[in-house]
């Protein structure tokens, strides 16, 4: 099984850019997409319906922001949009699909970049999560959670941790966080793979930076303990173009 992850930053721009393409070229069994900015109203068919697949729409209330978006092969046993809580609901960043035998979370994670009460939002999205999934492994159910995370776990996750430990994306409590479902029972697939590479998932348009691989790796899988025996790769794809994310592969046994 193909799950393939990636913050196409505007849907409409990256089909435009014809960056959907490649993705589908994959041919993945779900594609998770986060910030897609668009309601799907605002879609023409083509857009909205790739032949072969289901869309889940789940965008957010406030036009022209945040949005996540799972398309998948083959119809879920169960769909939930949001966690249940109005005030993460309302933006619009959370799609969760039931499979054979894992709970699968589609998430973009708030960015806590414009001041302090957003950077307690994401801590507080990262609790209520952790809780909701807490309950998923108390009743012996496994999970998945894919999307942009909008933090760098380690140190190895971005070219310059120290000129970041007061940036948002890199700030300790946020990394504590991710630690957090470290401890709770999930693995980071990526890093469990490949413990030492440096690899980034994300650049600033400015500077150059993505030409110069001066990134953030924010994109993650991260996978209950029970599942890892069955992940053959994990694999970002940081040549692919169409956003300042770069998309994120995760091949599992069914």
């Amino acid at each position: 099984m193909k799950i393939i992850t990636w913050n196409v930053n505007g849907f409409r721009a990256a089909y435009k850019k014809q960056a959907l393409d490649w993705a589908f070229t994959e041919s993945p069994d779900v594609l998770c997409l986060q910030e897609i900015k668009v309601r799907p109203e605002q879609l023409t068919d083509d857009q909205r319906d790739r032949p072969g697949y289901r869309s889940i729409w789940n965008p957010a209330e406030r036009p022209g922001y945040s949005g996540v978006a799972s398309i998948l092969k083959e119809e879920p046993q169960e769909i939930q949009l949001g966690l249940g809580i109005p005030q993460f609901d309302a933006e619009g960043r959370v799609i969760r699909t039931r499979h054979a035998d894992f709970q699968l979370y589609n998430i973009y994670f708030p960015n806590g970049q414009r001041g302090k009460e957003r950077v307690t939002f994401k801590l507080d999205f990262y609790a209520s999560l952790l809780d909701i999934c807490d309950s998923h492994h108390a009743a012996g159910e496994s999970v998945i959670i894919t999307g942009d995370f909008n933090t760098a776990h380690r140190p190895i996750d971005l070219r310059n941790p120290k000129q970041n430990e007061s940036t948002s994306g890199f700030l300790p409590e946020e990394r504590a966080w991710v630690e957090k479902f470290i401890e709770h029972g999930f693995v980071d697939a990526y890093r469990q793979l490949y413990p030492e590479r440096v690899q980034y998932t994300w650049w600033t348009y400015r500077f150059n930076a993505r030409q110069r691989n001066i990134g953030w790796r924010l994109d993650y899988f991260l996978v209950s303990e029970n599942l890892i025996p069955r992940v053959r790769d994990v694999i970002i794809h940081d040549q692919v173009p169409g956003s300042d994310h770069c998309p994120v592969s995760l091949l599992i046994d069914e």
